[in-house]
């Protein structure tokens, strides 16, 4: 495939686009990615520096693009934190642009609000523009389990409220939903669960529990979703490849023992994931 990635930039470390990038592109994907913020380390660290890019500078970048006459080759548009409703606006006029020029083309959405223990982490007003604005114009969308329930205006508990809350959120518009970090009833002491959603059907996998939650593992998941939907045979595919790619990125990390991902470390994971975890069918 070919991706417009519009996500932030670290110089250190591994969040948006720095997280997203090298992981597409050894999966053997052409990325062009398009830089919101650049910061010298993610934010996570309480102190940074760097620009925060006007959305109109953002738009210009694209425009560029457009010039080249290359929008119509792009597969896909996948995009994660959103600042502000004007940056969400450039990058829905981006996937205009993409879509008018290639109507095959997806948009993948990681809507980035928030997460259990933390609450709501964006501006005040963001939740609300991503569930009204931007989720509907979706095709693809990878929230967390918290991320869910405020889209879909309701508190799972158990996974069956897990799915009726995908259906209300594919309701207004995206066809694949891929939910991280799912935790029910059922799921066993130690380990986590991600689920996804398609018209084809919906499927889970449980994982252990790993006591790290590195910044930036959002952004991974979400790029190789896309990437994964695009050349596996189904979405039940697409989600063991996810899985089983994700995990081994945690697990290094937590084997070096530091607080960035171990993309580098990982790449052989990324590149050819193994099937560690089978996905179970659940309708």
């Amino acid at each position: 495939m070919r991706i417009l990635s519009i996500q932030s930039s670290v110089a250190y470390g591994h969040v948006g686009n720095s997280a997203a990038v090298f992981p597409l592109q050894r999966l053997g994907h052409e990325v062009w990615p398009v830089l919101t913020v650049h910061f010298s380390n993610h934010t996570g660290y309480g102190a940074w520096r760097g620009p925060l890019l006007a959305p109109a500078d953002v738009a210009e970048v694209i425009a560029g693009i457009a010039d080249r006459g290359v929008l119509g080759d792009a597969d896909a548009v996948l995009s994660g934190y959103q600042g502000d409703p004007a940056m969400g606006a450039v990058i829905l006029d981006a996937v205009t642009l993409v879509k008018t020029a290639n109507p095959d083309a997806v948009y993948c959405c990681d809507p980035v609000m928030g997460d259990v223990g933390r609450g709501m982490f964006v501006r005040p007003g963001i939740p609300e523009y991503l569930r009204d604005v931007v989720v509907p114009r979706a095709d693809v969308i990878t929230p967390n389990q918290f991320e869910l329930d405020f889209l879909a205006g309701r508190t799972t508990t158990s996974l069956d409220e897990v799915l009726e809350a995908v259906d209300a959120v594919r309701a207004t518009g995206p066809r694949h939903v891929l939910v991280t970090s799912v935790l029910h009833g059922d799921v066993p002491e130690g380990s986590l669960e991600m689920v996804a959603v398609s018209d084809e059907g919906a499927w889970a996998v449980t994982t252990p529990l790993l006591p790290i939650s590195p910044n930036g593992g959002g952004d991974v998941t979400a790029a190789l979703y896309l990437a994964h939907l695009s050349t596996a045979a189904s979405p039940a595919t697409a989600l063991e490849r996810t899985t089983s790619s994700i995990f081994a990125v945690f697990e290094a990390t937590l084997a070096a023992g530091t607080r960035e991902l171990q993309l580098v470390a990982a790449q052989d994971a990324i590149a050819d994931p193994p099937v560690r975890f089978p996905a179970r069918r659940l309708r």
